[in-house]
C-alpha cells in the first residue's frame, strides 16, 4: 500500500528530522544558502558539480560511458550521456532513460551518473541520461519539450544504443526530473510511443500541489507548511527556481500532471522514492495513491522519514542514503521483473548533484 500514512500524526512524523542527520547538522558549521540570486546559485552549483564528478571518478571496467547527441525541435544539438555494459547479458539490455534534477535551472546528465552506473552493473541495462535546456535562459516548456524529444530519439535508436526494450523500457528522474518523468509517461501513453514504456521511476518528484490536490486528499497535503524552512529545499529555494523557470501552473499536460486532463489510467508501473522532510513529499505520496487506488496503476513507494530533499546526494554518509541506494536498485528490479546482481555494484553511495 503506497500511502500508509492515514492520520495527520502519521504524516507529520515523516517530517521529524532523522537523529543521525540532526547530530551532523548540530556538530558542523553549515553555511547559510542565499536563495535571492539565481545566477549566483547556478555558479555555485556548477562548481559543486565539477567537484562531485571528480569524487565519483572513472567508470568501473565493466561500464562503457560516452557522450552522444539528439536534436531537439528547435534544431539544437543536445547532449546525452550513455552508459553500457562492456559484456551485455545474453538476454539483451533493458533501456533506461534518466532526467536530472536541479529545479529546471541547474544540473547536467552526470547528476544521474551513480544511478546509471548502478543499473548497468545490477541489470546489464543501457542507461541514457539526457540534458535539456535550463532556465532562466530557457523557460517553461523548454525542459519537457526537450526531454520528450530525447525520449523519442532513444526509442528510435535502440539498435545503435545496443538496447533491447523488450527486456524493459523505463524512464526516470529526480526532483525536476521526476516532474519530467511524470509528464513523459502521459505523453508516451497519449502519443503511442513505440516501443512502449514498461515502467517509470519518480524520485522526490514535483507533480502539482495546492489547488491541484483532489479534495478527498487535501487533508493529507501538509508538507509545504511543515517543511517550509528545512535543509536543501526550503520554500525559498522552490520560489527561486520557479521564478526562473516560470511554469504555467494551469498546464496539466506539461507541468501539474496530478490534474492531467485525460487522467492517469493506462500508465506504466511506477516506483517512487520520497523524502519525509521535503516540501514536495505529500504531492508525491498523494499522486502515488491516486495512481494505484483511483487508476489501477501498479505502484511501489519507499519513503525516508526525517530526510531532506535529495538526502542521498547531499548527505551520502547517512545510513538512510545507503538504504536509498539499496532500495533504488530493488525498485528498478521490481519495475524490470529482474533480480539485481547486487554483488556487481561497485559503489552504491556517492555524493551526487540533484
Amino acid at each position: 500500500m503506497p500511502y500508509p500514512y492515514e492520520t495527520k500524526e502519521e504524516i507529520l512524523k515523516l517530517g521529524t528530522i532523522d537523529p543521525e542527520l540532526d547530530e551532523f547538522i548540530k556538530n558542523n558549521d553549515i553555511p547559510a544558502v542565499d536563495y535571492s540570486d539565481l545566477q549566483s546559485f547556478k555558479e555555485f552549483a556548477d562548481r559543486r558539480n565539477v567537484q562531485l564528478a571528480k569524487m565519483l571518478g572513472d567508470p568501473p571496467s565493466d561500464i562503457k560511458q560516452y557522450d552522444d547527441h539528439y536534436t531537439n525541435r528547435e534544431g539544437t544539438k543536445m547532449r546525452v550521456k550513455v552508459y553500457q555494459p562492456t559484456e551485455p547479458p545474453s538476454a539483451g539490455c533493458p533501456l533506461i532513460v534518466m532526467y536530472h534534477g536541479g529545479g529546471f535551472c541547474i544540473g547536467a546528465p552526470e547528476g544521474e551518473e551513480q544511478t546509471c552506473r548502478n543499473m548497468v552493473q545490477a541489470f546489464g541495462a543501457v542507461c541514457v541520461s539526457a540534458s535539456y535546456r535550463l532556465a532562466p535562459e530557457h523557460k517553461f516548456p523548454a525542459a519537457p519539450n526537450d526531454s520528450w524529444d530525447a525520449l523519442k530519439w532513444a526509442a528510435a535508436n535502440v539498435k545503435s544504443l545496443k538496447a533491447d526494450p523488450s527486456q524493459g523500457f523505463i524512464i526516470g528522474g529526480t526532483s525536476a526530473g521526476g516532474n519530467i518523468t511524470a509528464v513523459l509517461a502521459h505523453l508516451a501513453r497519449d502519443e503511442g510511443l513505440s516501443p512502449p514504456l514498461t515502467g517509470q521511476y519518480l524520485a522526490i518528484p514535483a507533480v502539482g500541489g495546492g489547488q491541484w490536490i483532489p479534495e478527498k486528499y487535501k487533508d493529507k497535503w501538509l508538507s509545504y507548511e511543515q517543511n517550509n524552512d528545512v535543509p536543501v529545499l526550503p520554500i525559498a529555494a522552490i520560489d527561486m527556481f520557479m521564478n526562473g523557470y516560470q511554469p504555467d501552473e494551469n498546464d496539466h499536460e506539461l507541468y501539474t500532471v496530478i490534474a492531467h486532463p485525460r487522467g492517469h489510467e493506462g500508465l506504466p508501473p511506477a516506483f517512487f522514492q520520497i523524502d519525509g522532510m521535503d516540501p514536495l513529499r505529500d504531492e508525491g505520496l498523494i499522486y502515488a495513491t491516486m495512481l494505484e487506488k483511483d487508476c489501477g496503476v501498479k505502484v511501489r513507494v519507499e519513503a525516508y522519514q526525517g530526510q531532506p530533499h535529495g538526502h542521498w546526494g547531499f548527505f551520502p554518509f547517512l545510513k538512510a542514503s545507503a538504504q536509498f541506494r539499496k532500495e533504488q536498485i530493488n525498485g528498478f528490479g521490481w519495475l524490470l521483473g529482474k533480480e539485481p546482481a547486487v554483488q556487481r555494484v561497485a559503489n552504491q553511495v556517492n555524493p551526487t548533484s540533484v
